[in-house]
């Protein structure tokens, strides 16, 4: 079957339908990483995007029901140069066209994902339509790309976000780290071992913007009682839980359209109470601090992005996934930028010089990703222990 995918340039790509036979809309962006599939589908992130894969091989490994990073999908497209025709893993469960067919979502494979990817890096991230196994013509797909409303000024966190508060992994059986091991185990599967988790001896309140499973593993790993709360919580029911500090998680659309969530931030920045932010979190913040954001040209998204620690020089290799950044020359003299992009020197990482609170733009939980920046959560938990 066919497939169809216009962008509001006018520009048309047409290819091969995969997943559901079905249309949406949402903005064409790319990442560049080579694996984690799966993990990026299951992004809140990604909500309202259709998202390309400059890796031209795609689903050899399939997908599997453990490594999702949400409750649901929640890309609106997925772009690939080729899909495998196999799936070979033993930890697989079902094939990625099978995986978007179950979800509802719309595919389009070989098409010249280069082409793509130098187009959106020229002009920027674009909206666009994606119709796929459907009788679409050019001119009703470009006028579908042109209508939709895009992501600026559109709160998307209301529709990824949990609804009630919940404690995370109560019976410590989803945060356990693999444990890998070294030939056959006659009385366990692989796929069930794991390392020892620490005690859970430290309550914090996680703000659910659009929070990714393994950030909630990482908290959990690094001895944190985790309760997730809606992202609609005023601060004064998160402080009335006494926590020993807050997380602010990643998310999706664009952050000054989160009025209400700047305003609660704003409120537990004033508190006092240790406070570490990621991604969506970091932007929430830098507008709590009294800064303002902006939208990037096309956005960081990949599992290679370098970041620069201005207080070590040290280099971290990071994931990343945003469209939108916080503006350095906004922020009040009591807040440092720490780290920035080594790309395109943009801020990746906050300080309050007097507060305990810090942030950064990317995922220090990874998945997928390098593991550069896990230490974050131990500073973290440094940071909420040296606070009694």
């Amino acid at each position: 079957m066919r497939a169809i995918l216009a962008l509001e340039d006018g520009t048309v790509y047409h290819g091969k339908a995969f997943g559901a036979s079905t249309s949406a809309c949402g903005e064409v962006c790319f990442n560049t990483s080579m694996t984690g599939y799966q993990e990026i589908l299951t992004d809140p992130s990604y909500k309202g995007q259709i998202v390309t894969m400059t890796y031209p091989h795609i689903g050899n490994y399939g997908i599997n029901r453990v490594d999702i990073e949400s409750w649901r999908p929640h890309v609106a497209g997925f772009v690939v140069r080729e899909v495998s025709p196999t799936v070979s893993n033993w930890r697989a469960d079902l094939s990625l066209p099978d995986y978007l067919v179950e979800n509802g979502i719309p595919g389009i494979q070989g098409i010249d994902t280069r082409s793509l990817t130098k187009r959106l890096r020229v002009a920027g991230a674009m909206k666009g339509f994606l119709a796929s196994g459907l009788d679409v013509s050019d001119e009703e797909a470009i006028r579908r790309a042109r209508e939709w409303q895009g992501l600026v000024g559109v709160d998307y966190v209301k529709e990824v976000t949990h609804r009630e508060a919940f404690f995370w992994d109560e019976s410590d059986t989803e945060s356990p780290a693999f444990k890998l091991i070294q030939g056959s185990t006659p009385n366990e599967h692989p796929r069930d071992l794991r390392e020892p988790l620490p005690p859970a001896d430290i309550p914090i309140v996680a703000y659910d913007f659009g929070i990714k499973y393994n950030i909630l593993r990482r908290l959990r790993q690094s001895g944190f009682k985790v309760r997730v709360v809606p992202a609609t919580t005023p601060a004064a029911d998160v402080l009335a839980l006494r926590p020993a500090g807050v997380f602010l998680s990643n998310g999706p659309g664009d952050p000054s359209a989160l009025g209400y969530a700047v305003r609660a931030v704003s409120d537990l920045v004033n508190s006092g109470i240790p406070i570490f932010g990621i991604c969506l979190g970091h932007q929430i913040l830098g507008q709590a601090f009294g800064g303002r954001t902006f939208k990037l040209k096309f956005g960081h998204r990949g599992a290679n992005q370098p970041v620069k620690d201005l207080n070590s020089g040290r280099v971290e290799i990071t994931s990343q996934n945003h469209g939108f950044a916080v503006d350095p020359k906004s922020l009040p003299p009591e807040v440092t930028v720490d780290r920035i992009n080594l790309n395109d020197g943009t801020v990746e990482g906050m300080r309050h010089r007097k507060k305990p609170v810090f942030c950064v733009q990317y995922h220090p939980e990874a998945s997928p990703g390098p593991h550069d920046s896990a230490p974050l959560f131990g500073e973290f938990r440094a940071l909420v222990t040296s606070r009694g």
